[in-house]
């Protein structure tokens, strides 16, 4: 496999084997299961608005984690096929913390993913716009662990 290719499945397989159910063991833990390219170009496109939780940031802080690179990439390559289209990020963060400081973050977490696309996959700045909602916005309850997870997202929006 190489690095142009794209993946777009992933599966595990169990065989039979001469030990017995209790001898055998499997333990499968951190996997991350991002939204591909068809469904980012359908959805900011086709629909106007990709929204995605998968663009990670240090904790308190608006410094991209690498991890984030492929979903942000994706992004950027709709946007190399589509000349025309501009877009408006838009950064989100959970109820943590204080309302004003939550604001800042989510601009500055807005303006880092802008930045990056100019930098690193030359997007013009004119295409691109970038904004914070901070907690404003939420998109799930805010009181469990995974709300306050959906909330923190990034939203690139047609305009």
């Amino acid at each position: 496999m190489s690095t142009a290719d794209t993946v777009n499945q992933i599966y595990f397989q169990l065989e039979g084997s001469n030990y017995q159910e209790s001898e055998i063991g499997l333990f499968v833990s951190n996997i991350k299961v991002a939204t591909g390219l068809p469904d980012t170009r359908h959805k900011l496109v086709e629909e106007g608005k990709f929204s995605t939780t998968g663009i990670l940031f240090d904790f308190q802080s608006a410094v991209i984690k690498p991890e984030s690179f492929g979903v942000i990439r994706e992004v950027a390559m709709v946007l190399k096929e589509n000349p025309t289209l501009n877009i408006k990020i838009i950064g989100h963060t959970s109820n943590d913390g204080d309302d004003a400081a939550n604001m800042e973050l989510s601009k500055q977490r807005a303006a880092a993913v802008k930045e990056l696309m100019m930098k690193e996959f030359g997007i013009e700045a004119s295409r691109l716009a970038s904004e914070g909602k901070g907690e404003t916005a939420p998109v799930a309850d805010n009181k469990t662990k995974e709300g306050k997870m959906q909330n923190r997202r990034v939203e690139f929006v047609k305009m």
